[in-house]
């Protein structure tokens, strides 16, 4: 009677704590009703992409999308993706030779990555917000805060992300593309005349939790 006692008190103070963690998710949860207000600004550049197997989020110049799947299950070669013209990084010595198979798709430069395999399931069917939802719900770790700009943002992987505001009310950077920029030095790129990105240091936290600061290009946008 004794060790079913413990069970249960064992258990219950398990789900407790569950579901404290939960609640205490502040970055996850406020990234969800701040990506929402972006969302809703930015209404006329939201869209299905039926090709990527998601929805697309098109910047106000019409070059970038960041791209996030509304189904791991469908098979496509990222479920959160960066695309964005390639001919800026031409212009600026771009050797397209020297690129990682798969990165230049015709005139646009895509890089992503896929999550997983899961098939998603929706009350009332699939929305933006709602897939953002789930990337929140099953892939948390790629859910980032970035505390120098005072920004959301989600890890599309290798260094490349898409930001945007915590509060677009206070922040003159509403949505930022950010991009690793190794892979196009490496491919020889003159970093400093991209037109349209600005190469920067951007400060962020390494693995252990130290600040750092590290090269970065940058494309931000005012939506308001």
């Amino acid at each position: 009677m004794r060790k079913k006692i413990l069970i249960i008190t064992v258990s219950l103070l398990l789900i407790l704590s569950l579901a404290a963690c939960a609640d205490t998710d502040v970055v996850g949860n406020e990234s969800v009703d701040s990506f929402e207000k972006v969302l809703g600004a930015m209404e006329n550049n939201v869209a299905e992409d039926e090709m990527n197997g998601g929805w697309a989020l098109t910047s106000p110049d019409g070059r970038e999308r960041f791209i996030w799947s509304k189904d791991y299950s469908a098979g496509t070669p990222h479920d959160v993706m960066l695309e964005f013209d390639a001919k800026p990084f031409i212009d600026a010595g771009l050797d397209v030779t020297k690129l990682p198979e798969g990165i230049l798709i015709e005139d646009k430069i895509m890089v992503g990555s896929n999550l997983g395999d899961e098939e998603l399931t929706y009350d009332g069917g699939a929305t933006p917000i709602g897939s953002y939802e789930k990337l929140v719900e099953l892939y948390r770790d790629r859910v980032k805060y970035h505390a120098d700009l005072d920004h959301y943002g989600v890890d599309v992987g290798d260094g490349n992300m898409f930001e945007w505001a915590k509060d677009m009310g206070i922040n003159d950077k509403d949505i930022v593309f950010v991009v690793d920029p190794k892979m196009f030095t490496d491919a020889g790129v003159d970093p400093v005349i991209v037109e349209g990105w600005v190469f920067a240091k951007v400060k962020v936290m390494d693995d252990a939790g130290k600040p750092i600061e590290v090269d970065k290009f940058l494309k931000p946008f005012s939506i308001q």
